[in-house]
């Protein structure tokens, strides 16, 4: 698998392009782990590769897993390089906090017309530091938009906690489910706290296209499938000029990943990653292994129909 990396210069890109074989005319920007290097990344794309699909991978400036003030002008470069290289087909896809800036820059990019996003929030985010400050592994970005568009912060839903009991709640939680990680209580504290603003909430009817939305009800890092069942609310009240498909699930948590994709990325112990950081991913190993492989039909389909 060939790969172009692509430095942070003056404009602020960094990412790696990876072609797939054959001029297949449709490409695909993905944000997955905290580098467009790891083995996260580059086993996405060649995942996407082996489904006829060229990668582009976007990462922050360095390997830092926090988000805050993401220009999605980044967006708009990738755009215009992969045009350059063929791609008449374009599209976006992201878990967890970068399925929220998939469904971002789509609803701002209207050259992106498949949009994949796993386990995503409707809402734009606080930013988030995960530079071990105090001994805390997160903190919050106190007042940081986790995106900006134009130099300027998106408005977002902050945090119910700063720092740093922000990341003491998290920990409380973990302990009390019996997960590596969990954060709902603390995005459930949030919007009591402050409700989703309207200027807070994602313009999925902005979106062309088509829109993949997945998650699992045992999700324990947010709500996703309330999240999801929000924006499709929103689209059948909206007007909007794209087609959308919701794949929810029982169970799956947040790793609501393609089971092939996440073979790849761990060949040996997939399941067991999924055991090992979730509770329901131990207690429900056969049913979120069910749900890996039919998300991994769906999407297989999906990107073949595209």
């Amino acid at each position: 698998m060939k790969k172009q990396v692509f430095r942070v210069d003056r404009d602020g890109f960094n990412g790696a392009w990876y072609p797939c074989s054959g001029d297949t005319g449709r490409g695909m920007i993905l944000m997955l782990g905290d580098s467009a290097e790891d083995r996260m990344a580059s086993m996405g794309a060649k995942w996407m590769n082996r489904q006829g699909i060229h990668v582009m991978a976007m990462s922050p400036e360095k390997k830092d897993y926090g988000h805050h003030s993401y220009p999605l002008e980044r967006f708009g470069k990738a755009i215009s390089f992969m045009k350059a290289q063929g791609c008449e087909k374009l599209g976006v896809a992201g878990a967890s906090t970068t399925g929220m800036m998939a469904l971002l820059a789509a609803s701002y990019y209207p050259d992106l017309t498949l949009t994949v996003a796993i386990s995503p929030p409707d809402f734009v985010m606080e930013g988030f530091y995960q530079d071990g400050l105090d001994g805390m592994r997160e903190r919050p970005g106190d007042g940081e938009s986790s995106v900006t568009w134009q130099g300027k912060p998106l408005p977002y839903l902050p945090y119910a906690y700063r720092h740093p009991e922000y990341w003491l709640k998290i920990e409380e939680a973990s302990r009390a489910g019996g997960d590596k990680i969990a954060s709902r209580p603390m995005f459930d504290e949030s919007e009591r706290l402050h409700p989703v603003r309207e200027e807070e909430r994602i313009r999925v009817e902005n979106i062309r296209g088509k829109i993949v939305f997945i998650g699992a009800e045992d999700d324990v890092l947010w709500d996703t499938c309330r999240y999801i069942r929000r924006m499709e609310e929103r689209l059948i009240r909206m007007p909007h000029d794209c087609a959308f498909e919701a794949w929810l699930y029982r169970y799956g948590t947040h790793f609501a990943f393609p089971e092939s994709l996440l073979r790849m990325i761990l060949p040996v112990g997939s399941g067991l990653l999924v055991s090992f950081m979730f509770r329901s991913g131990k207690e429900h190993a056969g049913e979120c292994r069910r749900t890996r492989i039919d998300i991994d039909r769906r999407l297989k389909k999906a990107l073949a129909e595209w």
